[in-house]
């Protein structure tokens, strides 16, 4: 009997991520293209069910390995809640290991993409495309958009761990690691051969998920902007060439969005700025894993809407206990970041009919009515108010555990109900506009990145000005009137001011861990309640269920 791997691949995902629910059909030990594929539905079935995959891939664990290591989020420990084995802290303090599961799922998730693109390719490499009146052009298209996904999934695998295991067929088992320098090669060679196929994006063109040149040609710019971290060369005169010619229309047209809220709104799927989104509808393969980890469980009275969130997430502290700014850290504190007259910075609220205002909640929990929220653990009974500090103030007090606030530590095992600002960077509707719930799509590559990649490129090169430009282009969308008050300037600009506004700008985007690896100060700086950790942990460790079950892959240095 003839093995078909992809298919196995195929049925194991099914069975992870349950997107079927029919686990009684009829399996046969033969199945191929020829027979398989009856219309044009099935060929882009096949296409599409690769992506499905990525829009899994781009949160939850991916997500979590890149901001919950780094400066900007934390999950603290909340009284009885959110210690979770010490899970959260191991991973603040970068005293992960091979047995955690965050990293056992991205390993997983990043090498099960690779199987399900490449699974999709050969089949519908194999097929005429002339029989489903479609023409040699759709095929290239369809082809290299499983091209560019693949590589996709390899370069998010370079950042997290260095080479991984090659393959081009699905009939290969227990495949070694191939070498970090191999694996970046692989991915270039992928994504320059794509970008010669794809069509370009129009003026006008809708984004609903399809890899354009664009897309391609972004993920390129990415892996040489990298390229320091993952193989040791410096390209980014390579990614300032790549950056400029998308910036100069040559792989089609886009343009940045008039407003802050444009590429992140319910209709972003009409945004000029958006090169590669994820689709997202109601009750359809829905954008929407953050909703729970990240807001209080009387949120949903803020609001009014249905749901039960966790109240786990936040932004890492500006402030002490004390109310002193925490001045001896030049990462974290990234609300503070944001200037005071940012249009983001302003509590959310939604305006009705898809408007809204604000990025974050803070401050007193209200009801859109101007009710009053009262917390459910230390603050029962009591208005609940979210404070930009760490500390259990709950414990402050005559006979309590602390006799002031001076005597309050702040660190991950401090939490409260109503620790941290929260973020809300996908807007959320209330129930009465509840059909355009989850209606943002995941913008996975924005224009701004391209020309936030370019100026940091000319900083490097000595252009301040340059960068500062570029930079402030984008900022003053941010303001009133397009005012800026604190504008980047040739004078202001060094390595902490460009990762600040990497900060500002794709907060929450799940690249932060990303941005420090590349200016050298993932494990090298300070910021709330982290001190600079070993080298090696620039890189995740191979899972230890990875490793058992293939004794071919060498663990990397350090674990």
């Amino acid at each position: 009997m003839k093995k078909i791997l992809g298919l196995k691949i195929l049925i194991v995902a099914t069975l992870l991520f349950g997107s079927c629910t029919n686990l009684d059909q009829e399996f046969y030990d033969r199945v191929t293209p020829e027979t398989f594929f009856k219309s044009e539905k099935d060929i882009k079935a096949a296409l599409y069910r690769p992506f499905t995959h990525a829009r899994w891939y781009l949160g939850e664990d991916r997500w979590n390995l890149q901001e919950y290591t780094a400066d900007q989020f934390a999950i603290t420990t909340k009284g009885r809640h959110w210690y979770n084995g010490g899970e959260n802290e191991r991973y603040h303090y970068h005293r992960w290991t091979p047995d955690d599961n965050w990293i056992w799922g991205t390993w997983r998730g990043t090498l099960m993409g690779v199987a399900l693109a490449l699974d999709a390719k050969q089949d519908l490499e194999k097929l005429d495309y002339t029989k489903f009146a479609l023409t040699q052009a759709d095929k290239d298209d369809h082809v290299n958009q499983l091209n560019t996904l693949i590589a996709f999934f390899y370069l998010r695998g370079l950042d997290y761990f260095g080479g991984l295991p090659i393959f081009e067929s699905l009939d290969a088992e227990s495949l070694p690691r191939n070498t970090d320098k191999e694996t970046f090669a692989h991915i270039e060679k992928l994504l320059k051969e794509a970008i010669l196929k794809l069509p370009k994006k129009k003026a006008g063109d809708k984004e609903e998920g399809a890899f354009r040149q664009a897309g391609a040609a972004a993920l390129l710019a990415r892996l040489y902007f990298n390229a320091e971290a993952y193989v040791g060369q410096p390209m980014f005169a390579e990614c300032k060439k790549l950056c400029q010619d998308i910036l100069a229309h040559q792989y089609g047209d886009y343009s940045l969005d008039a407003t802050w809220y444009g590429p992140h709104s319910f209709t972003n799927d009409r945004s000029p700025e958006i090169i590669w989104s994820i689709p997202s509808e109601f009750n359809k393969l829905q954008y929407d894993w953050f909703f729970n980890p990240f807001y209080h469980y009387n949120t949903t009275k803020y609001l009014d809407i249905d749901g039960g969130p966790w109240n786990g997430a936040h932004l890492t502290p500006s402030k002490k206990p004390t109310g002193e700014w925490y001045v001896e850290y030049k990462l974290g504190s990234p609300f503070r970041k944001y200037n005071d007259l940012d249009l983001r910075k302003r509590p959310y609220k939604y305006l009705g009919g898809g408007r809204y205002e604000g990025m974050f909640i803070f401050g007193p929990h209200l009801t859109p009515s101007g009710a009053v929220i009262n917390g459910g653990e230390e603050y029962k009974d009591q208005p609940l108010v979210f404070v930009d500090q760490v500390g259990r103030f709950s414990e402050v007090g005559p006979g309590k555990r602390y006799a002031s606030i001076s005597e309050l530590p702040s660190r991950m095992a401090d939490g409260e109900e109503n620790t941290g600002v929260r973020p809300v960077k996908v807007p959320i509707p209330n129930n009465t506009d509840k059909s355009l719930r989850w209606g943002a799509d995941n913008p996975a590559i924005r224009l701004t990145e391209i020309q936030y990649m370019l100026a940091e490129c000319l900083l490097r090169e000595g252009d301040k000005g340059g960068a500062a430009a570029l930079i402030n282009e984008v900022r003053k969308r941010n303001f009133e009137n397009g005012t800026d008050p604190d504008p980047v300037t040739a004078d202001n600009l060094d390595d902490y001011r460009m990762l600040d506004e990497w900060g500002i700008e794709f907060l929450a985007e799940g690249r932060r861990r990303t941005d420090l690896i590349r200016w050298k100060k993932f494990t090298t700086e300070s910021w709330w309640d982290h001190q600079p950790s070993d080298n090696h942990y620039n890189r995740f460790p191979v899972p230890t269920q990875a490793i058992s079950g293939n004794n071919n892959l060498a663990q990397n240095d350090g674990y």
